[in-house]
């Protein structure tokens, strides 16, 4: 695992011990990079989530190419050890926020975020669910933009947003959505 592009391109990524975190394949963030890019334009100065975020390859990606800030939240174990050794291989420990807990016990937030990138596990709609709540506590504005990966025969919906695009690669499927009022 490799970061793609920006900054940081080319250098190593280490994913988590064991089998609990399935990670991003480089080919699968590639082309989700290539989709954002394409409707944001530039990642400069945007305030990130990576969630679910494992060895944070999503969220890194992003402050890579520009983004200020990502918070990570991830609740395995090995997953954070490998999330924290990649923060502190890029040097990144300033434009980074590392919760180890649940997506779900995340608070409310003071501000909505630019981008949320989610890669939550396959076959268990956590993404919906996660998206639902952030959304009712704030996380989620009018211009944010949110990104959550599934499993290719999974559908993604969520009340009070709009698919703005989605592609399968290999046995992921993207779905990029945006709030359905953005007035």
């Amino acid at each position: 695992m490799r970061v793609i592009s920006g900054e940081w391109r080319g250098r190593k990524l280490f994913a988590p011990e064991g089998g609990q975190t399935r990670p991003t394949a480089d080919r699968t963030r590639e082309t989700l990079f290539s989709m954002l890019a394409s409707r944001l334009g530039s990642f400069e100065d945007l305030r990130v989530a990576d969630l679910f975020a494992g060895s944070g390859a999503l969220g890194l990606e992003a402050l890579s190419r520009g983004a200020a800030h990502c918070l990570f939240a991830e609740q395995d174990a090995a997953a954070i050890r490998a999330l924290r050794r990649n923060i502190a291989n890029l040097h990144a420990q300033s434009r980074s926020d590392v919760r180890a807990t649940s997506v779900m016990a995340l608070g409310s937030s003071k501000s909505p975020l630019d981008l949320v990138v989610m890669d939550p596990p396959y076959g268990t709609g956590a993404g919906q669910v996660a998206l639902d709540k952030l959304n009712r506590l704030g996380w989620i504005g009018p211009a944010t933009w949110v990104s959550i990966e599934t499993g290719r025969d999974e559908d993604v919906s969520v009340r009070g947003f709009e698919r703005e695009a989605q592609r399968d690669v290999g046995k992921a499927r993207l779905s990029i959505l945006r709030p359905a009022d953005r007035d």
